[in-house]
């Protein structure tokens, strides 16, 4: 095996890939990298049958050095991995989708109620029906790791925001006086 690395050392560029097979396990020294490539990994060669594809090649004093990359089939895991980050995009981007829906239903009713000139104050209950739903599903993205919990924050004090504009823009809304204002 240890003759099949030195080949490997000293090829050309021209080939395309090059196909070592061993039936025995090498040893991790045989392939070990030339230079300081991250992407050379000396796992990569305990399966015995590895496809190798040249990089680089340069002259470096009498003979020609030729950095290699390792590349083969997904193994298991990762194959497994991707499976699962796929399951978790469709479900996280589900959860999204409903949260923008609820709050642009969130947005809309408090825009109609601003513009309503003769709007009564018993109207936001129906918005903060609205309202409550909407936190519950920030917070369950939040709880299950789909949004970040800065964001549902962002996202919930933007909701009581709107809605406390249109409460000062109707005049329903009269902030409580402080104590610590008193000198």
């Amino acid at each position: 095996m240890a003759a099949a690395a030195a080949q490997c050392l000293y090829l050309s560029c021209r080939f395309q890939s090059l196909s070592l097979s061993s039936s025995s396990r090498p040893s991790a020294t045989a392939f070990k990298p030339l230079s300081s490539s991250a992407n050379v990994s000396l796992n990569a060669f305990s399966t015995g049958s590895v496809s190798v594809n040249p990089i680089l090649g340069r002259q470096a004093g009498r003979s020609l050095t030729i950095v290699c990359e390792a590349v083969g089939q997904k193994a298991d895991s990762a194959a497994k991995r991707a499976r699962q980050a796929e399951k978790r995009r469709l479900y996280n981007k589900s959860r999204k989708s409903e949260i923008r829906t609820r709050m642009k239903k969130v947005l809309e009713e408090l825009e109609v109620l601003r513009k309503k000139a003769d709007a009564q104050p018993e109207e936001v209950l129906g918005v903060e029906k609205l309202i409550a739903e909407a936190y519950s599903v920030i917070d369950k993205a939040v709880q299950v790791g789909t949004l970040h919990r800065n964001t549902g924050a962002r996202r919930k004090s933007r909701l009581a925001r709107r809605k406390k504009a249109v409460e000062i823009h109707h005049g329903w809304y009269a902030p409580e006086p402080t104590a610590a204002s008193t000198v």
